[in-house]
């Protein structure tokens, strides 16, 4: 679960540290008395769950609450990479003499924290971490030891960064792995974190990632969801306790298991095919989960056929067979499926599905045929 970053610098703030002032605003004159009541310049940035404001003209330094006033109705309701901005947050302009960039996100390779620090923030960290890859200072953390103080020192001196900034950026770092651990997060990125021209060192933006496994934990943040900014398919799996991510094909997938799934979309893409979605049912799916996993499947617009791969355990494949036939009935699903079952009641389960006769309903006994008949019914 993404946070904004106005809520991200909330969480941050209880965890020490420097935060520049701000309030989140809904509308141009909410947007207005924010700026008033902090006084001087401030900061318009527009709040959505995607990186590259700034390029966009999403954030806006201007001078006066009539200045924030045109910038927040500049911004709401501008369209950043698909996300449309409903919030922006109204902070305390900041005189930054310096630009760095600091996160600890989990690296799942190494099943640990990994800690970042580059003297190179900004809006083009993403270019320098490519083009310059020695200029981000990283460091792995032993999850049972945490947190030492000569871990920050250590991304001070490897980041180039001079004596008299290492005392308060690795304590910076060290909160950050404290925010990262007790808010039981994936990533916890400052970008910029900024050094000031007196001096002190803050955090002028806040990407924060929590995990959703994690979440039953804290229902403060879990409160925090936006609704309304979620993708209407990850939205209505997550209603219907389907495991759903949507990605930008055309082929609808559905199967039993995480592997299985990732495995037909390698087996999709081989065939010449673009995936439009990764839905695992689990093991043990009966007909109604199958129903509720086509009818978030088929609210795509983009989907032009569907493909189920079924490998029957616990799973068995005549109640996958009543499932779509179920679905196909209830939903009026007119969109060609192709389905592959192999394992437990096969045999019963295909025997369902022919003796059906459903017109745009196709069984495959191979996966690899199976996606290949979906990738040709897609591009007819």
């Amino acid at each position: 679960m993404d946070l904004y970053e106005h809520q991200g610098k909330e969480l941050l703030g209880c965890m020490g540290v420097p935060v520049p002032a701000g309030r989140v605003a809904f509308s141009v004159d909410e947007a207005a008395a924010a700026a008033e009541e902090l006084g001087g310049p401030v900061v318009v940035k527009a709040q959505v769950h995607t990186g590259g404001r700034g390029k966009a003209g999403g954030i806006r330094v201007v001078d006066d609450a009539a200045g924030a006033s045109r910038a927040a109705a500049d911004i709401l309701g501008m369209d950043i990479k698909g996300h449309t901005v409903g919030r922006v947050y109204v902070e305390e302009a900041s005189d930054i003499a310096r630009e760095l960039y600091a996160a600890v996100v989990l690296d799942r390779a190494e099943k640990r924290p990994l800690a970042m620090l580059s003297s190179m923030g900004g809006m083009d960290v993403e270019e320098i971490a490519r083009e310059h890859p020695g200029a981000i200072a990283r460091v792995h953390i032993d999850p049972l030891l945490g947190w030492s103080d000569y871990l920050g020192r250590r991304l001070a001196f490897e980041s180039g960064l001079a004596a008299d900034l290492g005392p308060a950026v690795s304590e910076v770092m060290a909160r950050l792995y404290e925010a990262f651990v007790i808010y039981e997060a994936t990533l916890v990125e400052v970008n910029p974190l900024a050094v000031l021209a007196d001096g002190r060192v803050v955090a002028l933006d806040c990407k924060l990632t929590a995990d959703d496994n994690a979440l039953f934990r804290h229902a403060d943040i879990a409160g925090m969801r936006d609704v309304s900014a979620a993708d209407p398919q990850e939205q209505m799996a997550r209603d219907r306790g389907v495991t759903y991510v949507k990605l930008d094909g055309d082929v609808g997938v559905l199967g039993n298991g995480a592997g299985l799934v990732m495995s037909t979309l390698d087996v999709v893409a081989n065939a010449g095919g673009r995936p439009a979605n990764f839905l695992d049912v689990g093991g043990g799916a009966k007909a109604e989960e199958i129903v509720q996993a086509l009818e978030v499947i088929t609210s795509d617009p983009k989907v032009r056929v569907i493909f189920f791969n079924i490998f029957g355990g616990i799973t068995r494949c005549d109640e996958v067979a009543r499932g779509i036939l179920t679905a196909v009935d209830q939903l009026r699903i007119t969109l060609p499926i192709v389905v592959r079952l192999d394992g437990t009641n096969q045999e019963e389960g295909r025997s369902l599905i022919a003796e059906a006769g459903l017109q745009n309903v196709y069984s495959e006994p191979t996966m690899t045929a199976a996606a290949e008949r979906a990738v040709a019914l897609a591009g007819a």
